[in-house]
């Protein structure tokens, strides 16, 4: 007696597990982007915001993180844009971008909180920063990001013991472990991987 069911070759088999694995991935390179983005952003404010208070007169150096906001529309689109071109959005890649809006909205609403003193804004932020990347390294499967995670929070740390003076110092710094550094060695690994 025949069954229905058809055999699939070894050739089908594999492609079909391919598939599947291909699907659980995370498109990274649209992550690096971010990173490398919100990298340089940071990293550029909170070393002009210890420049300012350190150098000038200016009464709220802090001001110049409003560079943020339109940071954040230049991400959503980028990320709407990239998106759209892509065919597949794996759960991977929704868990990725929604790990990170959540960020985003926890961050303002820290913001909002905080305003009136945000000296003592840093290992706040730090210490949430560090969730994502570390989150973003492990659906990546990429240890330099796990890495930068802990590097944000153990920068956080610094931050408190260090103080309104240095916070901005230590912030940049943690951008440059956090993001910087682990966004260059992700780009050149994808860029070295589809050669």
């Amino acid at each position: 007696m025949e069954t229905g069911e058809k055999v699939m070759s070894g050739e089908e088999s594999l492609r079909i597990i391919s598939d599947m694995i291909n699907k659980t991935r995370v498109n990274i390179r649209q992550g690096i982007f971010h990173l490398l983005f919100w990298g340089w952003l940071i990293f550029f404010c909170a070393l002009g915001v210890f420049l300012l208070s350190r150098f000038t007169a200016i009464e709220r150096p802090w001001m110049i993180w409003l560079l943020t906001v339109p940071g954040i529309f230049v991400s959503f689109l980028y990320g709407f844009i990239k998106g759209k071109k892509s065919n597949v959005q794996t759960y991977a890649d929704k868990i990725y971008m929604w790990v990170w809006i959540a960020f985003i909205f926890t961050a303002l609403v820290l913001v909002v909180l905080r305003i009136e003193n945000m000296e003592s804004f840093a290992p706040y932020i730090l210490m949430l920063a560090g969730m994502p990347t570390f989150i973003s390294g492990i659906i990546a499967r990429f240890n330099p990001l796990v890495a930068g995670g802990i590097a944000f929070w153990i920068f956080a740390i610094a931050a408190h013991f260090a103080g309104p003076g240095a916070d901005m110092l230590i912030s940049a710094a943690a951008v440059l472990a956090g993001y910087l550094i682990p966004g260059y060695m992700l780009k050149r690994k994808v860029d070295h991987d589809s050669l």
